[in-house]
């Protein structure tokens, strides 16, 4: 039987909370697929890592009253102790997004797409707190979504459709920390170019196999409503820094830089010869998250991928349902 090269790559799990099912929910099945194939013969990457930046780790710092710094590290010490000792997971490379590798590895991709125009800048107009004195982005706006009427819809995304969101589609919006109504002020951010890869995306789903149905049906769903260029850069103070002099202030969207992990984790895993999985057109890549992650690894890391060129795309979308408890 043919040796191949299989990289397995597990969900990412927020440094802002303690382990729970949902985590395991993706974890467990990846850890079968990479024991099953290494027990095939063939060569495993088997990678994850503690997403470390993003919105939802400065809220539990701000209610903590300590750093996202302390937040991130005290929750990827529980999970290192909590999946590689006490379950024993068989990751070839647990990592975090706050090593010089993936900010090294984020960077290049950034200036790379930058470089090619499939990212460019804009200016537009936000929700802005006066009262916390910032701009409310992703988990610090929520409000009706307009999509779908759902409660609770974040300034990235629904989580009761699936879509991806801007804080302009959330109706009676209102700060997640004071509940007080924004007001619009100008900024300015980098975008990146989705709706250059529409056709490229629509013949690469058309042509993928072995992806569940929420996934296809997701995805699909976004490319009939034709894809918009989303912002991938933010007015935060906790994240990886834009790599273009003047705008160091500003920081790369969590779900930009954290879907980069995979590449990165499997850089700093095998850095001999981590080209075998990725340059490699009969390499084998498993996907394994939680349904809500869809559009960012069927739609956002393959625009991502493709606008790179010569990186493997996904192969195989496992995308679990979610775990409901209590009602």
């Amino acid at each position: 039987m043919e040796k191949r090269k299989i990289l397995i790559a597990a969900a990412w799990p927020y440094g802002n909370y303690s382990i729970h099912l949902g985590n395991l929910s993706s974890i467990l099945p990846a850890d079968v697929l990479a024991r099953y194939h290494r027990l095939r013969g063939d060569d495993v990457l088997y990678v994850s890592g503690t997403d470390c930046h993003g919105t939802p780790i400065t809220i539990t710092a701000e209610k903590e009253k300590t750093t996202p710094e302390a937040v991130a590290d005290k929750y990827h010490k529980e999970f290192c102790k909590g999946f590689l000792d006490d379950m024993d997971m068989s990751y070839d490379c647990y990592t975090t997004t706050t090593t010089e590798n993936h900010k090294k590895v984020v960077s290049d991709l950034f200036l790379k797409l930058l470089e090619k125009e499939f990212i460019y800048k804009k200016k537009e107009t936000l929700p802005f707190c006066t009262k916390c004195n910032r701009f409310l982005l992703d988990r610090y706006i929520e409000g009706v979504c307009g999509l779908c009427g759902a409660l609770d819809a974040r300034g990235d995304q629904c989580d009761a459709c699936g879509e991806i969101l801007e804080p302009s589609q959330l109706k009676d919006p209102k700060c997640k920390l004071c509940e007080s109504v924004p007001e619009e002020r100008e900024t300015e951010n980098f975008y990146l170019k989705l709706s250059a890869f529409q056709k490229d995306l629509e013949k690469f789903v058309k042509k993928s196999s072995g992806w569940r149905k929420n996934a296809l049906k997701m995805t699909e769903s976004m490319l009939s409503g034709g894809l918009k260029d989303r912002a991938i850069t933010r007015d935060i103070e906790w994240g990886i820094s834009v790599p273009v002099e003047g705008y160091e202030k500003k920081k790369i969207y969590v779900w930009f830089e954290a879907v980069i992990g995979y590449l990165s984790a499997s850089c700093e895993a095998r850095s001999d010869d981590w080209k075998e999985f990725w340059e490699n057109k009969d390499a084998l890549h498993y996907y394994l998250h939680g349904k809500d992650n869809v559009p960012f690894h069927t739609v956002v890391w393959p625009a991502m991928l493709m606008g790179y060129e010569g990186l493997h795309l996904p192969d195989r979308i496992f995308s679990s349902e979610y775990l409901n408890f209590e009602n």
